[in-house]
């Protein structure tokens, strides 16, 4: 299982690359090996901002449907539209082509309560 050192992670799964203001979200290795073969993500194109812990979309796999949660505020600059065709990508690379949002963050200090690599590896067992 991979576990970047680089992001920051959420008790529910999801993982932000921050890249200056930029935040790339996606979820992480672990949630899709426990969902299973990702079939469908759904996340309205038109999208303009997200809150810290609301929903932004919805991911379906095998197993089960599950809610997407914000790991922090932010206008939403970029909704990753290869994943309309290709879900997969985020079994396949859920760190890299499988990003699903890129969001201008709002306020930085809402990274400070995510997890770091050690504390989300402890949250699942690892």
């Amino acid at each position: 299982m991979n576990f970047p050192e680089n992001l920051k992670y959420t008790n529910d799964h999801e993982w932000i690359r921050v890249e200056g203001n930029i935040g790339y979200i996606g979820i992480t290795d672990y949630a899709q090996g426990e969902l299973g073969d990702v079939v469908f993500v759904d996340i309205d194109p038109d999208l303009k901002e997200i809150t810290k812990g609301s929903t932004f979309g919805t991911i379906e796999a095998v197993k089960a449907v599950s809610d997407l949660y914000a790991p922090c505020s932010g206008k939403v600059i970029e909704v990753n539209k290869e994943l309309a065709n290709s879900p997969e990508e985020i079994n396949t690379d859920s760190y890299g082509k499988g990003w699903m949002i890129k969001i201008e963050i709002k306020d930085e200090n809402e990274l400070n309560s995510l997890l770091n690599v050690e504390d989300y590896k402890k949250l699942v067992g690892q």
